[in-house]
């Protein structure tokens, strides 16, 4: 396949689709559910009561996916690629939840690129990206999934 005239995608970026990254691991702390809930001003009990936490249909603490993002601590895709999109921003996120993620868990977190598009926009044109990250706990079963679209700005032709 060749790379279209014009567009932002090319042969390399194509290639890329579907290919998973290695895993990252992650165990889960305690405590950086804590400071992740201080950071966010969150009081919640569920993020820092053991006792509290266990008295809940979560039956103990939980952690939420920032605790322990890719992006911060491990699993970031193996870019297989070079774009020519520049001033990236995420456009939308969405997650799935499947089973509680608590401190002690060990999360293997993979990315792989699912899909490139490009639209016309009022300065041009912009190239979004997107991703699916899995999060899988220590005993192979998927805990979370995340799909990202990226919006990037390809150079102008002159």
């Amino acid at each position: 396949m060749t790379q279209e005239q014009d567009s932002p995608i090319t042969d390399e970026m194509r290639r890329a689709i579907g290919v998973e990254s290695e895993p990252g691991v992650v165990e889960v702390e305690k405590e950086t559910i804590r400071r992740v809930a201080d950071a966010l001003g969150d009081p919640n009990p569920l993020w820092r009561d053991e006792e509290y936490a266990k008295g809940t249909s979560h039956e103990g603490i939980i952690a939420f996916p920032i605790a322990f993002h890719p992006s911060t601590r491990a699993g970031r895709a193996n870019a297989s690629y070079e774009s020519p999109a520049r001033g990236g921003v995420v456009a939308s996120d969405e997650w799935e939840f499947f089973e509680p993620v608590r401190p002690g868990d060990e999360i293997a977190v993979t990315t792989r690129v699912v899909d490139f598009y490009e639209r016309e926009g009022r300065q041009g044109k912009m190239l979004f990206t997107v991703t699916e990250t899995t999060y899988r706990n220590q005993h192979g079963r998927v805990a979370m999934l995340q799909r990202r679209t990226g919006v990037g700005f390809p150079p102008r032709k002159q």
